[in-house]
């Protein structure tokens, strides 16, 4: 799970490891519900370019990627209160995703850095998922 940015270029570095919180989105997800948050994969968005790149790994249905909608955009603040709820709750939680917990805070801490920047410059994001 990766973060883009709208447009060309945001002025700074968007790169973020989203491996571990790809491996655990399911306990992600019900973590984000019980701190009243809204889950990371509900800023999963796709235009038609991104969802042919996933069929090509062998993800989705060609069919469900016709109708996709347009692609939705976030802001920053949006983003922030998820990954900050998560994050305040994990780091006095040590053991929350067992051996993959520390790899999910640092993960996290990289998404609030890229949010904050694209909050701070106005700008709107959505997450992205490959299965490579």
């Amino acid at each position: 799970m990766y973060i883009v940015v709208e447009g060309e270029d945001p002025g700074f570095d968007i790169f973020v490891n989203g491996r571990a919180l790809a491996r655990n989105e399911d306990g992600l997800e019900k973590l984000a519900l019980r701190l009243g948050v809204r889950p990371l994969l509900e800023f999963f968005s796709a235009d038609q370019n991104s969802m042919a790149l996933l069929l090509e790994e062998g993800a989705g249905d060609p069919d469900w990627a016709k109708t996709l909608p347009p692609p939705q955009w976030f802001t920053g603040v949006e983003g922030l209160a998820t990954v900050q709820a998560l994050l305040g709750y994990l780091r006095g939680a040590s053991g929350a995703f067992g051996a993959d917990t520390a790899a999910v805070i640092s993960e996290l801490e990289q998404y609030e850095t890229v949010l904050k920047k694209t909050s701070d410059r106005e700008l709107r994001w959505q997450l992205a998922v490959s299965w490579r």
